[in-house]
């Protein structure tokens, strides 16, 4: 799987000064699972060290990107087609998300500093022209800032997604067929439970077909429908209603003591007391003890490689 990156945070020196802005958790832990292809479009046009940047606003409103100078230079138009060609690329490279330098007036998903005239103070309302270009291309791929990806939450359903939008375009490559989309579908069930009701509905009804649409059709619908859905974001409440869907499998197999461990372990971590990974870990015991095949092929329950350890923070969840 290929992750794309602003080339800083895997320690590249490509900053303005000189340096990289290496991060912890894409070196120490994201590259053992992805092939991370780094993008830097300053660096294609500036080298590095260079002068600064930034965004500003001018005195007719217009935004600008200009060098950090005491004259400063227009460089908007050089960054913006160069970021443009670095965005064609990320199709090319088969990404399957990104995660961007925060702050950045190239690569800044949200937040950036944009500075107004007359020695106004700047505001952070900007996008990064770089980031800009991804968000337009790729409407459903799965980016993020690192500066975000430090809220364990924000972490967990980032690396959900992530995973999600590669099986389902390594689905598509498959030439599947019609009861092939039926079992991809009923594989994410659980998981887009997690996150809305709605979205699930809405692509049963696409998988149906009720209009007798070619596979071609419904696949183009499925898509949009089914990228959406995981882009959306989980929480405690949600999450608590699949275990108790889930629960239901088994309950009437266990005794009344174990129903209790299970129940308890349940409000505890909706109550925030204990992490998912703690529920997950007793159900899949049930799962597995009793052979529920209908559960053992629900991504919810394994989404990505288990010593990724996303679901072991308290905080996981909101």
């Amino acid at each position: 799987m290929k992750l794309g990156v602003s080339s800083c945070l895997i320690g590249t020196k490509c900053r303005y000064d000189g340096v990289g802005a290496s991060d912890k958790f894409i070196v120490d832990i994201l590259q053992k699972y992805f092939d991370t292809v780094p993008y830097c479009p300053e660096t294609i046009i500036w080298g590095s060290p260079r002068e600064a940047i930034r965004q500003i606003q001018d005195e007719n409103g217009q935004l600008k990107v200009v060098t950090s100078t005491k004259n400063p230079k227009d460089v908007t138009k050089e960054l913006e087609d160069i970021s443009i060609e670095c965005a064609n690329k990320i199709k090319d490279n088969d990404i399957c998300g990104f995660i961007l330098k925060s702050a950045s007036p190239t690569c800044g998903m949200e937040r950036v500093k944009v500075y107004k005239p007359f020695n106004s103070p700047s505001v952070k309302n900007g996008v990064g022209l770089f980031a800009k270009q991804i968000k337009e291309k790729y409407p459903y791929l799965p980016v993020e800032e690192e500066g975000r990806l430090i809220d364990p939450w924000l972490r967990e359903n980032f690396l959900m997604q992530i995973f999600a939008y590669q099986h389902f375009h390594e689905f598509l490559k498959s030439n599947p067929s019609f009861s092939d989309l039926v079992i991809f579908h009923t594989s994410y069930k659980y998981l887009i439970y997690a996150k809305a009701q709605k979205s699930y509905n809405s692509l049963g009804k696409i998988v149906a077909n009720h209009d007798k649409k070619q596979l071609g059709e419904v696949l183009e619908e499925y898509k949009e429908e089914f990228l959406k859905a995981i882009a959306l974001k989980g929480s405690v409440s949600k999450t608590y209603n699949v275990l108790l869907h889930i629960f239901g499998y088994f309950k009437k197999l266990i005794t009344k003591e174990e129903k209790d461990i299970i129940l308890a372990s349940l409000e505890e971590y909706k109550e925030k007391i204990i992490p998912l990974i703690a529920v997950m870990k007793l159900i899949n015991l049930y799962v597995n003890r009793f052979d529920v095949q209908y559960l053992k092929v629900q991504k919810f329950l394994n989404p990505y490689p288990s010593e990724l350890a996303l679901r072991s923070d308290i905080k996981a969840y909101k």
